[in-house]
C-alpha cells in the first residue's frame, strides 16, 4: 500500500499538491457538487479535493497518470462504489466512455499540469457535448489568457479560441504557498462553460473552428502590425472593410464576434 508521505512530487508530471484547507474548501465551494451529477478529476494526486469530491458527487471518475499513485488513492477511496480511477494521461482518454451507461452531462475539475494545460483544454472542448462546465486550477498567466477582453495585453489567439468555445471566467487566485512543493509562479482557478450549455450566445456558432485558428494566427502575428498587413496573404483590405471591420485596426481590437465575421469572410469565394 501506498503511502502519501513517502510519494515525491515528479517534475515530468508537472505535480504541485495542494494543501492549503482554506483554498480546497473554496474550490469545492465553487464547484458545489450534487449528488445528482457526474464529476471527473483529472490529476487528483494525493486525494485533497478528492475526499471532499467523493462526499458530494453521485459518481467520481479520476483520471491520474502516475501510477504509484494510484495504489494510495485506491487506499483512501475504492471502497466507494461511486469511485472510479483512470490510469492515463488525459490527453489520451476518451471521455466519451464515461458517459456510455451515464447520460448525465460531466463536470471536469482538476488541477491541471501547466505543461499540458493548453493542449489539454483543447481535447476536453472536442467533447464540449457532453461536458456541463469545468473547473481548472492553472497557471494564473495562462488563466488571464484564457479570460482576457480585447485592448489588453493577455487577449490573443488563445483567449478567442477558447472564449469562442467556452464562457471563461477568473474565480480567484492561488498563492504558491498553497502548493507543496511551492511553485514559483501564482495559480487560479477558471471556470470555463461550453457555449453548447448556453443557449442564448449560440450566435457564435457559425464558423470553423480551424478556420478560426488560422485566421487568429495570422491576425496576431505580429501584434503592432495591422489587419491590412497581417492578413494581407489572406484577405483583402476591401474584404476585411466588407466585415464593417477597418483594416487600419490592429487583432488585439477585434472582438470575438469580428473574428467570426472575418473567418466566414475567408472561407466565402475569394471575390472582392
Amino acid at each position: 500500500m501506498g503511502n502519501p508521505l513517502n510519494h515525491k512530487a515528479r517534475k515530468r508530471f508537472g505535480q504541485n499538491f495542494l494543501h492549503d484547507a482554506d483554498i480546497i474548501a473554496r474550490i469545492i465551494s465553487s464547484i458545489a457538487a450534487t449528488s445528482q451529477q457526474h464529476i471527473v478529476e483529472i490529476g487528483p494526486g494525493k486525494g485533497a479535493l478528492t475526499e471532499h469530491l467523493i462526499n458530494s458527487a453521485g459518481q467520481l471518475d479520476v483520471i491520474e497518470l502516475d501510477r504509484d499513485l494510484i495504489p494510495i488513492l485506491e487506499a483512501r477511496f475504492a471502497n466507494d462504489e461511486h469511485f472510479k480511477i483512470h490510469n492515463i494521461d488525459a490527453l489520451k482518454f476518451d471521455f466519451s466512455t464515461l458517459i456510455e451507461s451515464d447520460t448525465r452531462k460531466l463536470r471536469l475539475v482538476g488541477n491541471l499540469p501547466y505543461n499540458i494545460s493548453t493542449p489539454l483544454i483543447f481535447h476536453l472542448l472536442d467533447n464540449a457535448d457532453i461536458i456541463e462546465d469545468m473547473h481548472f486550477m492553472l497557471q494564473k498567466e495562462v488563466v488571464e489568457r484564457l479570460t482576457a477582453s480585447p485592448n489588453t495585453k493577455a487577449y490573443g489567439r488563445l483567449s478567442i479560441l477558447v472564449q469562442y468555445l467556452c464562457h471563461a471566467e477568473q474565480l480567484f487566485i492561488v498563492p504558491p504557498g498553497a502548493f507543496n512543493p511551492v511553485p514559483k509562479v501564482d495559480s487560479a482557478i477558471v471556470q470555463l462553460t461550453p457555449r453548447k450549455q448556453r443557449p442564448e450566445e449560440q450566435q457564435l456558432y457559425n464558423a470553423e473552428l480551424n478556420d478560426l485558428a488560422f485566421i487568429a494566427k495570422a491576425a496576431f502575428a505580429q501584434r503592432r502590425k495591422t489587419l491590412r498587413n497581417n492578413l494581407k496573404k489572406i484577405l483583402t483590405a476591401e474584404q476585411i472593410s466588407q466585415c464593417a471591420i477597418d483594416p487600419a485596426r490592429r487583432a488585439e481590437t477585434l472582438t470575438i464576434s469580428e473574428f467570426v465575421a472575418l473567418t466566414n469572410r475567408y472561407a466565402q469565394a475569394p471575390e472582392t
